[in-house]
């Protein structure tokens, strides 16, 4: 591991298939959207290096396939993860109804108790919304997620989803700190998102 990286850790991203996974990656690790993005085969896997508060983090983020003929690789891929990201198209309700279906299978194969969960309403740069974002805020407030909307074609609330994953998970001592013995996070004493592109964008619960 790099000197001056503190820990990595493992972020899942989950959801119906079409609800923009790969895009929200894509734009979060290489700041490009393809509109054409094609549907994910298997599992997709990008590194990435993060500095929250001075703490400089490499995430290693996987990327699933939501279709039900690729779930046999669900328990390896849920294993070790710290973080998750679970996403719903802001234009389709059904793939916020079966949000409930996700939270099952990631309690069923996860390995940590705390992990930590982030809730992400995605295409908001649509007009045609099905979800509001009430009821995304409640859904998260009742499963103790973080929670913000975002759009990977505009970039928006991309990149603060991601920051307040990893702050949350680096504020969470027994999610990391056994792995990386010794080693002290130094974290901001602002005031939550102080300092960062994320304002009053995110909604803790």
């Amino acid at each position: 591991m790099d000197d001056d990286v503190l820990t990595t850790l493992k972020l899942l991203i989950i959801g119906e298939s079409g609800v923009g996974k790969s895009s929200l990656l894509l734009r979060f690790t290489e700041d490009t959207f393809d509109p054409d993005q094609s549907a994910t085969i298997g599992v997709d896997f990008k590194v990435k290096t993060l500095s929250i508060d001075g703490n400089k983090t490499k995430l290693a983020i996987w990327d699933t396939a939501g279709q039900e003929r690729f779930r046999t690789l669900t328990p390896s891929y849920y294993r070790g993860a710290q973080g998750v990201i679970l996403v719903y198209d802001v234009t389709k309700r059904e793939t916020f109804t079966r949000l409930e279906n996700w939270l099952n299978e990631l309690e069923t194969y996860t390995t940590r108790n705390e992990i930590v969960k982030m809730l992400v309403g995605n295409k908001i740069d649509r007009d045609d919304h099905e979800v509001d974002r009430n009821e995304g805020l409640k859904f998260a407030r009742k499963h103790s997620m973080l929670f913000i909307e975002a759009s990977a074609k505009t970039k928006d609330g991309v990149q603060c989803a991601f920051e307040e994953l990893v702050e949350k998970i680096l504020q969470t001592p027994g999610l990391w700190e056994s792995e990386n013995q010794g080693q002290k996070v130094r974290l901001g004493d602002q005031e939550h998102g102080g300092g960062r592109a994320c304002g009053g964008y995110c909604s803790i619960p």
